[in-house]
């Protein structure tokens, strides 16, 4: 299992993310708190929009553990956004560490990551990938689960370069966690599914935290919202702001300050491009 953070908000360095909070998404790649083991060195990854420039996300992926990197530290600090995207990997068994391995995955305006695994992906990852059409079989360089589930996204969303509507955002990822649950299902998978999922196209976003519904818990997801999230001297909080509105998703708490609340299990929270949250629950996919 993986850690994420996901930010949508004014504009802030990505170090108030990666490095800056006293339990950063770098903290996390070496001590994080809510797994029972505690490393997430098998690579990381940012994405970031800077609306000015392109549509599309930047993505920087590599495959050295977060804490050991030269360059992560100074990048974070001297490149801002208002929509950021990092994650940490811990690599699912039988699944290779490499760059192409690395979250988050982008394609057209679509930015996505994964903490979590699907259930069975060794058995049947062939059958999913045989529902992808060429273009979005072509989407996927390297051999993750992950990959695989926003390869089909995109698939049920169509060209990824467009305007996309948030609700047909909800509908895909809600689509795809059903499809996988139902064929891992079919071929006699009994595993937890584990689908903590952001999908972004730098405006809006719909962030889902699923497991399986077999009494197993759910991997940690919470998020923060409020005005302005700032760090400074140390100290990271939400503050409040009437002329902003801040949205923040993280694995495990990124900061002490109040404010952080459990995502619920089996919901889909959807962001607009006002930064207004809603929820919706996600129908269980009825055992076989």
């Amino acid at each position: 299992m993986c850690r994420l953070a996901f930010y949508l908000g004014p504009p802030l360095t990505l170090s108030q993310l990666v490095t800056d909070p006293e339990h950063s998404i770098i903290q996390q790649s070496y001590h994080a708190r809510e797994r029972e083991e505690p490393l997430n060195g098998d690579g990381y990854g940012l994405g970031w929009y800077n609306h000015r420039v392109s549509a599309r996300p930047a993505v920087l992926r590599e495959v050295q553990p977060a804490w050991s990197s030269l360059n992560l530290s100074g990048l974070a600090g001297a490149t801002e956004s208002d929509c950021i995207l990092a994650h940490v990997r811990a690599a699912s068994p039988g699944i290779g560490v490499s760059q192409a391995n690395c979250h988050p995955f982008s394609a057209g305006r679509l930015s996505f990551m994964h903490n979590g695994l699907v259930a069975g992906y060794q058995r049947i990852r062939r059958d999913l990938k045989e529902r992808l059409s060429d273009r979005c079989y072509d989407l996927i360089s390297g051999s993750t689960d992950s990959e695989v589930l926003f390869a089909s996204i995109v698939e049920h969303l169509g060209d990824p370069t467009g305007e996309i509507k948030l609700e047909a955002m909800a509908d895909a990822v809600e689509a795809v966690i059903g499809l996988v649950e139902e064929t891992a299902q079919r071929a006699g998978s009994r595993e937890t599914a584990h689908l903590n999922l952001v999908l972004t196209d730098g405006a809006q976003a719909v962030v889902s935290r699923y497991g399986t519904p077999n009494g197993t818990r759910s991997q940690s997801l919470y998020h923060h919202l409020g005005g302005r999230y700032r760090c400074r001297d140390g100290v990271c909080e939400m503050l409040d702001d009437p002329d902003s509105r801040t949205v923040l998703f993280a694995s495990e708490p990124l900061s002490a300050d109040a404010g952080w609340k459990t995502v619920p299990d089996n919901a889909l929270m959807l962001i607009d491009a006002e930064h207004n949250v809603t929820s919706r629950p996600i129908e269980p996919v009825r055992l076989l």
